[in-house]
């Protein structure tokens, strides 16, 4: 296993390009986004995946820095999807939030993700088994709290760090030769 530094590992079992990264407070969370942003262009789809308070949308809004784009990222929970342009003339963030909908990729379609992600860059949270055909190409963000440990550690009572696993694969041609390594440093 790596160090929190070292990505672990570097290529799944599939041959897709992967990493491991530990993430230990909010902040690093952003910044995490904010590397990913980097690696980010029109068309892309991510897709998020963690468990109620796993940092999703911190990570989220980390993109949203990193893409230069307007207005605050919150969650869309209630919304379902927000669109934040690019004060750049970048791609627009596209962050949708599918924990309410409960139908796969038909439900989707009325959100019209399809007509947006050309030119925007469709962050879904709770996506998985969803929007996967919306596009051959995805990053898939798994993030895991890390439970247990030491008191003033991740999972103790001292008021620790909040420590988080996540794994970043790429899925399909657009990823095939990206180091996603450079997300671990």
């Amino acid at each position: 296993m790596g160090t929190p530094h070292d990505p672990y590992p570097a290529v799944t079992a599939q041959g897709a390009p992967a990493v491991r990264i530990t993430v230990r407070t909010a902040e690093r969370m952003r910044d995490l986004g904010r590397r990913l942003a980097a690696l980010l262009a029109p068309g892309d789809l991510v897709l998020l995946s963690g468990e109620l308070g796993a940092g999703k949308t911190t990570l989220t809004r980390g993109l949203g820095e990193g893409l230069n784009v307007r207005g605050a990222v919150t969650s869309p929970t209630f919304v379902i999807a927000r669109v934040h342009p690019s004060l750049t003339g970048g791609p627009a963030l596209v962050h949708v939030d599918a924990y309410r909908l409960g139908g796969g990729l038909d439900e989707m379609e009325d959100l019209d993700l399809d007509v947006s992600l050309p030119e925007s860059v469709v962050v879904v949270e709770w996506g998985e088994g969803k929007v996967e055909d919306l596009s051959e190409a995805r990053l898939q963000v798994v993030i895991a709290r890390t439970v247990g440990g030491d008191p003033g550690r991740a999972g103790g009572e001292a008021g620790g760090e909040d420590v988080r696993e996540v794994t970043v694969t790429g899925v399909g041609p657009r990823w095939a030769g990206e180091d996603l390594t450079v997300l671990g440093r």
